[in-house]
């Protein structure tokens, strides 16, 4: 099989052939990672740009790790220490690394619809991770492949998004990757923290977490984005803890084994609790390691690799 785009720019543009392609891909390269010596040639004499115009942790180093393995030409941006500070604007920014002719960009903006532009001025090929509140796809995958990995299928099983849905890139890429594969998608979250007209994209809308955890095979915990809120959305951290938090007596609801998972960074006591987050529920360090997986295999296939890898 053949990824059949030039790019990753959001999962609501990729087919569901695409997914499994990547997720497939993913799998070789978990096995490689599990290796004494984890380093292959496949991207040497590539050159990846790393493009981040927000602050990044898990994202960025997981990226990093996926090129260096995959022996790729790497070059990092910060907009912080970049001419981005003298007033340079993103276009000419990216029309003069495109001049030092890259072969990758991966790129992270506040901006939404930012990969789009790149993508039309340049030639090469671009990787969204994560534009402002849009989509956030390699997130999205690296958590279908986990779920995968832990229960064999997505079609046919219960996943909750719990939390901030309004301002989660994350929340958005997992519903549109859910639903191609099969999933039945549930958010939860205060109405205030939950858009609109959400249900048009197939999804079930609850407002409270204790209806939702016996129906559910997988929670998706995400965080609140006080960075991206207005004032006023919910009274304080310790009512939406006591609402909408994940802690061991709301778990003990389940009517079966659920999965604990969380795309990062956690606010312990707010949205999860650390029992929780700790717990042999939770799979949320192995989507850090299965992260580095998805992206080699991401940039693997818009490399022009195919799917079987020996």
């Amino acid at each position: 099989m053949v990824y059949s785009s030039k790019h990753l720019i959001g999962l609501s543009e990729i087919s569901r052939e695409d997914i499994l392609t990547v997720l497939d891909t993913a799998k070789s390269f978990r096995e490689v990672l599990d290796r004494p010596i984890k380093r292959l040639p496949t991207l040497q004499g590539k050159t990846v740009v790393n493009l981040f115009y927000e602050p990044s942790t898990r994202t960025r180093i997981s990226f990093e790790l996926a090129e260096k393995r995959l022996s790729a030409d790497i070059v990092n941006f910060s907009a912080s220490t970049s001419s981005v500070k003298k007033g340079e604007i993103l276009v000419d920014t990216v029309k003069n690394i495109a001049a030092m002719k890259i072969d990758m960009v991966v790129v992270r903006h506040s901006s939404p619809g930012t990969p789009h532009l790149l993508a039309r001025v340049l030639d090469a090929n671009i990787i969204n991770a994560g534009d402002g509140g849009h989509e956030h796809p390699t997130q999205a995958l690296l958590d279908m492949f986990t779920i995968r990995e832990k229960l064999g299928k997505l079609e046919g099983i219960t996943v909750a998004l719990v939390g901030d849905i309004s301002h989660s890139r994350v929340a958005m890429s997992n519903i549109y990757g859910l639903k191609k594969m099969g999933a039945r998608v549930l958010v939860c979250g205060p109405s205030t923290l939950i858009p609109r007209y959400i249900e048009r994209l197939g999804v079930e809308v609850y407002h409270n977490i204790d209806e939702v955890i016996p129906q559910a095979d997988v929670l998706n915990i995400l965080r609140l984005q006080l960075e991206r809120q207005r004032k006023g959305l919910f009274p304080s951290l310790r009512e939406y803890h006591n609402y909408f938090g994940i802690t061991r007596e709301r778990l003990e609801k389940a009517t079966r084994r659920l999965l604990i998972m969380h795309p990062g960074p956690m606010n312990r006591g707010v949205e999860i609790s650390s029992n929780v987050a700790d717990s042999d529920h939770s799979v949320i360090l192995e989507q850090v390691t299965n992260g580095v997986a998805v992206r080699m295999a991401v940039l693997y296939l818009l490399a022009g690799g195919r799917s079987e890898i020996n």
